[in-house]
Order: structure tokens, then sequence, then C-alpha cells
């Protein structure tokens, strides 16, 4: 396996970083930042698909070679950043001709590691590489945008969990033929919040907020409808209240979470505004419920965002407690220098249990994003300090790859 996933990061980097001659491609402006689009939380690929729901006409596909595919690949430009994209896109779909009811199959794989490398005040140093997520996915599109599906698999190894409670991620059926939703049943990530809901692979930082990984980023099997609409969206859901298929239905949880877009008829002029808010409840054992809420706003090379939450017990991907009354936030405000290179920083703060003092944590976290060829190649570099009411305080740093074939 490291064997391959040194193949394909070797491929990516020589692609991305060889001369492109001045022949084959358009340089756009470098200070029209009109089509950068900025990765704000809630773009989950599992459930935002609309993208790539255009079809590719059988006969445009037909007339291209492998190494023109190859070509279109090494000429690649992207800049949006709030969705996954693909190195390979072409070169692994398959289109399918006009008498069968399936428009295509794309298989693709995906790779997001770090090294850690963790300083505390003790003089205490320790390094490790991890992975936020390895994954190998096979998505459908039947024609006319009847339905599509999505196999996902994941193969980083975790301690805590068995092969098959850690094999499966994306596993659902959906369709978008009802104008403005899309309806879905199966194993999904669960939008518990904004940064909880979303996808590792468009992430601003290597790691997720503390409200995030406590409370959120889990998948569960259920059915779930999302709305989108020029001034409001929503996607609301029923699951199972099991996480990682540990349990057979142990109970029900209920998630939703919906946003306005004030600015969302302005068609992009004075920016995009974003004010949410979502609630999880449901019981495993006993009755939990989270709260939370979030503003965003962008414009042009310049972000910015607010996410907070409070539990009265929590189901998320850490475990579960049924008892603690936890609450945090999270502030990040980001500025794109270039149309590859991002800047961030966040200020996170926690309290695992309200209740108690003298338990908070709080985090610093500056990062640097380049986009080679968008979220498809991304290389990334975080630096954060952690600092503890009932622990010593400790710096971070964090250099990572993202790859996307």
């Amino acid at each position: 396996m490291k064997k391959y996933l040194l193949f394909f990061l070797l491929f990516s980097i020589i692609v991305s970083t060889s001369p492109l001659r001045a022949e084959e491609v358009t340089v756009k402006d470098k200070d029209n930042f009109d089509e950068v689009q900025l990765n704000l939380p809630g773009a989950d690929n599992s459930i935002n698909v609309e993208a790539q729901t255009q079809a590719v006409s059988v006969s445009e596909v037909k007339e291209k070679t492998l190494r023109e595919k190859l070509q279109d690949v090494y000429n690649l430009e992207i800049y949006k950043y709030d969705r996954p994209s693909y190195l390979l896109e072409e070169v692994l779909t398959k289109h399918f001709d006009e008498n069968s009811k399936m428009d295509r199959l794309h298989l693709w794989g995906a790779y997001n590691g770090y090294l850690d490398m963790d300083m505390r005040q003790d003089g205490a140093f320790q390094s490790q590489y991890d992975f936020n997520a390895v994954n190998v996915g096979l998505d459908g599109f039947l024609k006319n945008n009847n339905a599509d599906f999505r196999i996902m698999l994941g193969i980083s190894p975790r301690s805590d969990r068995n092969m098959v409670q850690g094999m499966f991620g994306d596993v659902y059926v959906a369709t978008n033929k009802v104008p403005h939703h899309r309806f879905l049943v199966g194993y999904t990530r669960t939008p518990v919040g904004m940064e909880g809901g979303s996808s590792a692979y468009t992430l601003g930082f290597l790691g997720r907020s503390q409200i995030a990984r406590t409370f959120g980023t889990v998948r569960k099997l259920g059915a779930r409808a999302r709305g989108d609409f020029s001034l409001i969206d929503y996607d609301l859901g029923v699951y199972s209240s099991d996480t990682y298929m540990q349990e057979f239905f142990p109970g029900t949880e209920f998630v939703g979470w919906v946003n306005l877009k004030p600015l969302g008829k302005t068609d992009g002029k004075y920016g995009k505004l974003r004010i949410g808010g979502g609630l999880q409840a449901g019981k495993r054992d006993n009755n939990y419920c989270v709260t939370g809420a979030y503003i965003g706003y962008e414009y042009k090379r310049f972000m910015a965002e607010f996410e907070w939450a409070h539990a009265n017990g929590y189901n998320g991907t850490l475990g579960r407690s049924v008892t603690d009354h936890a609450s945090g936030f999270y502030t990040t405000i980001g500025y794109m220098i270039t149309k590859k290179l991002q800047a961030l920083i966040c200020y996170d703060q926690f309290d695992p249990d309200t209740h108690a003092g003298n338990n908070k944590s709080r985090e610093y976290t500056f990062g640097l994003n380049y986009f080679i060829k968008g979220q498809a190649l991304r290389l990334m570099l975080n630096y954060a300090f952690c600092q503890r009411d009932n622990a010593d305080d400790s710096h971070k740093i964090m250099l990572g790859t993202q790859i996307m074939i």
C-alpha cells in the first residue's frame, strides 16, 4: 500500500510542477479572484454532488485518447476549493452509450495524511505520522439525473475499531429529481455542526475543531433530505443512533441543520453570508442533545467564520457521553494570498464539563494551504499552540499532503 501511495504522490508532483508550454495553457489574471471559491465547512462531497452530475457527451469522450486525457490532467487548473476534485477523473470514468440506463461510473482514490511533531513545555518531544483519511470509492450516475450511488471504503486502520467497523465510509443511494432537493438513504456523515459534517478533504486545517471532533464527525445509517435554494438551505435526517456499525439500531436520532443566506440573490456582489443553526437529539442508552450555531462570510480573497456548540450529552466520533454538559466554539479567518496559496488562523476553545472548573482547553492554530491542483493535490502546513488548564501546554507542527485521483 505504501508503494502505491508513494507512486501517486510522485506522479502528481511531477505533473503539477513540470513547466507548462505557453501555447497549451491560457493563464488567467492573477488578481481576478471572482472564480476562487474558498473552503468554508459544509461541503461534504457525500451530499453535494450537483457539480458532478453534468453529463459529458459520449461522442466527445470517445474522441479523446488516454494520452489526451493525461494531457488534460497536466493542464488542469482548479480555483474552487469547496468540494473535492480529482486528478484522473476522466481517465478513471467509464461512460455508457445512449441505450444504457447508466450514464457513467467513476472510480477514485483519496489520501490525506500528515507528519505530527508535538513539543511539550517539559521538554518531551513526540513525532508520528498519521492519516486523516485514506479512501477508495466508486460513484455511479444514472441518466437524466434519476439517481446516483456511492460505495466508499476506508483503508486506514484504527485501534478502537475492528476491520468491518472501519472499512465502510459513505454507502448510499440518492436522487436529485425533485428541483432544489436531494434525497438520500444509506450510511453517511451526519451534519452535527458545519465542520463536524464536512468532508476531511475540504477542511482548511489538518485537524478539526474541538467541538467537531467531540460531538460530530460520525457516519450513521439513515434517511435524509437536503434542500438548496437561493436564500436558504437545509439538511434534515433520521438515523440509527449507532456509530460505525457497533450495534444494531440501539435507538433513534434526529439531526437537522438550516442555513439562511441573506445575500443569496445578490450574485456574489457583496460576498456570501451564511447564518445557520442545528440540532442533534437522540437516545442511545440515555437521551442526548447537541445544539449549534454558525455564521460564515466570504468575499473574494477573504473568509471568516464562527461556530458554537453546546451538548447535554453527545454521541460523537470520540465516544458517547450522556451526563456531561460540554460547550465550545471556534473562529477562523482566512485570506487567499494568491490563487493557490491560502493563509488561515483559528482560535478554538472547549470546555468538556461546564459544571466543573479549571478544565478548559484552548488551541491557537496558524495554517498554510498550497493548492497545486485545487483539492486534488494540496500541501498543508499547520502550527498549533495548545493551552490547557489541567495539563502542560504544547506546541505542534503538522506537515500534510492531500492527493485525490
